[in-house]
């Protein structure tokens, strides 16, 4: 799917939202926000904009892969925070803004004059988004923080693994920096229902560390009613088995086998109706107690034919199964694509590049990739006369440095 637009797309549309954020956590909340119609405008720094744009290689026509990933769709300006001027033209998009997002170290904004209870009396409609490491209160508020800590402290690292005794090992995406605009995104938008029937802004705040512990439902559920804290366990499940990935003659597929039912139909697609009678494997309670054994069972009968053998005979068993593909497979797979979750986009300086699309469907109101990401400060004169300066204003700002411009 191609995509590029002119005017915002999705039932948030008409919303406006000013994303002071850099690196990933406030930017995927905005990408959320601009995919689903949002206007978005990303203020970054007159030098060097967002860290993301120097976290390379890879990069394409001099632009970082990772920053267009995580800001596309957005209008970006560049803009000197520090200076009064600067700060005079953040107020002034402000007073038409719905949404501000930040994740600037503690104090920072405070700092600029910019804090929550400060922009709160100048527009007490506006919903201020904070994402941080650890939040911003409690006794780690002043802590910076990154994704690796925020597993190794939520408990992540701890049950991620081949097995009991291994080096810690994290999970391979930021999975606390991603959940973590996730959940704020959810935040924004359930701040804003609660404005649409008051007219009431407020702070939003969510954090790194709040997000890893989110993603220990299970594990947490084991260790609050058994006191024992569930270790790694490979591929394999801590509640239901089998339910684990399984090597074939030339590769690995997940096999989930998870309820009765479909425990018994893996049975019949392995023609292994012996093992129904095994009471070591009788009911989920008992393959779980001797999980290790049914993975010993298990393993050799799946390396006797190919991965697209197997999947076949469990698709027609109705057997819930699938094949492990690296990233770039799962670019091509007919149901991502179907799902248009591979998209294209026109980049100013690039041309046409692929990017990954929105993870929710509507019916009424379809959201798409609002665009490709911005260069820094391509959108500032525009977004400058947006809110009502003229062309000499303009021109003095770029002069004296106070916003910085790129034209493609």
């Amino acid at each position: 799917m191609h995509t590029t637009s002119d005017e915002p797309h999705g039932p948030l549309r008409g919303l406006t939202v000013i994303e002071l954020a850099h690196i990933m956590a406030g930017p995927v909340c905005g990408l959320m926000l601009a995919d689903m119609g949002a206007t978005v405008i990303k203020v970054e720094k007159i030098e060097g904009g967002d860290d993301t744009r120097r976290s390379v290689p890879p990069s394409l026509e001099g632009e970082s892969a990772a920053y267009m990933m995580m800001n596309r769709g957005k209008r970006g300006m560049a803009l000197d925070l520090k200076s009064p001027e600067g700060r005079a033209i953040l107020h002034r998009l402000l007073a038409g803004a719905d949404v501000l997002i930040e994740n600037y170290r503690a104090g920072t904004m405070e700092r600029l004059g910019l804090g929550y209870d400060t922009l709160k009396a100048a527009y007490p409609a506006l919903i201020y988004c904070a994402l941080s490491g650890f939040g911003r209160t409690g006794p780690y508020a002043e802590r910076p923080g990154f994704d690796l800590v925020a597993q190794g402290m939520s408990g992540l690292m701890s049950i991620t693994g081949a097995g009991p005794g291994e080096a810690p090992m994290k999970c391979g995406p930021p999975v606390t920096d991603v959940t973590a605009g996730i959940l704020a995104a959810m935040g924004v938008l359930a701040a804003y229902t609660h404005r649409l029937r008051t007219g009431e802004g407020q702070a939003v705040d969510t954090s790194l560390f709040e997000a890893g512990i989110t993603l220990t439902y299970w594990q947490s559920a084991i260790a609050m009613a058994t006191g024992i804290a569930p270790g790694p366990m490979g591929s394999a499940h801590p509640l239901n088995a089998p339910y684990e990935a399984f090597q074939t003659a030339d590769g690995w597929i997940t096999v989930g086998a998870a309820n009765q039912t479909n425990w018994l139909r893996l049975l019949e697609v392995l023609g292994a109706a012996d093992l129904g009678h095994d009471p070591r494997f009788a009911r989920n309670a008992e393959r779980m107690e001797n999980r290790k054994a049914l993975a010993a069972v298990l393993a050799p009968r799946f390396r006797r034919e190919s991965s697209a053998t197997w999947l076949a005979r469990l698709e027609d068993g109705g057997v819930p199964a699938g094949p492990v593909l690296d990233v770039l497979a799962m670019h091509r797979d007919p149901q991502a694509l179907a799902r248009e979750m591979v998209v294209e986009v026109d980049h100013t300086r690039i041309g046409p590049m692929r990017t990954l699309g929105l993870p929710v469907k509507f019916s009424g109101t379809p959201g798409r990739v609002q665009g490709a990401a911005p260069l820094l400060g391509e959108h500032s004169r525009a977004i400058l006369r947006g809110v009502g300066y003229d062309e000499a204003e303009i021109e003095g700002f770029l002069a004296r440095g106070v916003v910085r411009e790129t034209v493609g």
